[in-house]
């Protein structure tokens, strides 16, 4: 029959926020583990540390473009603020590597920090929710408004991430600062990405995204 109703395809699936978690902070696991296979046991080896740095920014900087390559592939996209990581780490990893000096790799999350939270902040003051751009509009449901104090929250607490980060690279020793990185900043995140919740539901979020919120906070 020339009028027969054509079978609509299924609706696509949305990406696991498990695979954006594993994208987002899997690079910085294989950074931790390799670090650790090869650290001296005695701390104060500056050239058993320096051979331990190099293995695991390599490894680092591999685990990054790999991660880009998986999420173009396994979720369709490369978001604007996968992109800026990627390409600080191997930026700052290719300058750690021909230095040979640890503190540029441990400044590597400073400049994220500092570069997300001054674009959130000067974008909020200009009535332009820049973090809507680079989550890509992620959360169904959600107001001008919400948007607009959500970025000034993640633009302020980068700012304090920021700060956290260069007093923990200079009172710890390297192994220690990257424990900090896994044991500290990560949870931190996702508290604070708790703490913002109540407001994004006030500004319309749709209660069954409240998981993708939690999965989804912006990484460093």
């Amino acid at each position: 029959m020339a009028n027969e109703a054509k079978t609509s395809a299924p609706p696509k699936k949305k990406p696991s926020g498990w695979l954006n978690l594993l994208v987002d902070y899997g690079p910085l696991l294989v950074f931790f583990a390799v670090y650790w296979i090869y650290a001296p046991a005695d701390k104060e080896d500056t050239i058993g540390t320096l051979f331990a740095v190099v293995h695991s920014t390599v490894a680092f900087i591999v685990a990054a473009i790999a991660a880009l390559a998986f999420s173009k592939l396994k979720l369709g996209r490369i978001s604007p603020m996968l992109w800026l990581s990627t390409g600080l780490i191997v930026v700052f990893g290719a300058i750690t590597i021909w230095t040979g000096e640890q503190w540029v790799i441990q400044a590597k999350p400073t400049a994220v920090y500092l570069i997300s939270a001054i674009a959130l902040i000067v974008g909020w003051l200009r009535g332009k929710a820049l973090l809507r751009w680079l989550l890509e509009a992620a959360f169904e449901g959600l107001d001008e408004e919400g948007w607009l104090k959500l970025s000034r929250n993640w633009g302020f607490f980068f700012l304090f991430l920021a700060a956290l980060n260069e007093t923990l690279r200079h009172v710890l020793s390297f192994g220690d600062w990257l424990t900090a990185k896994i044991w500290v900043f990560v949870p931190l995140s996702f508290l604070f990405t708790f703490t913002q919740l109540p407001m994004l539901l006030r500004h319309g979020l749709a209660s069954e995204a409240e998981d993708e919120v939690v999965e989804n906070p912006p990484p460093e």
